[in-house]
């Protein structure tokens, strides 16, 4: 089940790029979901290392502003995958590091124009995730 998650996540992802309906990095996440909460559809919070004190209180924050408005939540690791995923075009052919690729530590997919059938298969993984006492779903994204 999880590695069709992951798969359903990813094209999700990549799709909402497209569409510019992906909001990333934690600031400029923040001040979507101050401004406008009810477009947001999913919040993917990113982190590798669990021992970052910072992150970790900016994502109890987050996680807790998500929850009170209803917004579907779920926290990654993988954090290489995203980048390669959500690379900008041109970037690693212009020396651009990982730092002016952007934020990924909070990724938030806007708007209902993305994909149902992805959405849905998260969205529903999250939901039978929380009845497991998993408040917050967790998935690990491979490298391929």
């Amino acid at each position: 089940m999880s590695q069709s998650v992951c798969r359903a996540l990813e094209e999700l992802l990549v799709a909402a790029q497209k569409q510019d309906c992906l909001t990333t990095g934690i600031y400029e996440s923040a001040k979507l979901l101050n401004a406008d909460p009810d477009s947001v559809v999913l919040c993917v919070l990113v982190a590798d290392d669990p021992d970052d004190v910072a992150l970790q209180i900016h994502f109890t924050l987050l996680q807790s502003f998500c929850c009170d408005s209803g917004i579907t939540i779920l926290r990654v690791s993988g954090l290489q995958r995203l980048q390669g995923l959500l690379r900008q075009p041109g970037a690693a052919e212009a020396g651009r590091g990982q730092e002016e690729q952007g934020d990924l530590h909070c990724i938030l997919v806007t708007d209902a124009q993305a994909d149902h059938s992805m959405l849905q298969e998260v969205g529903t993984y999250c939901r039978e995730s929380r009845r497991l006492d998993q408040w917050v779903p967790e998935l690990v994204l491979q490298e391929r």
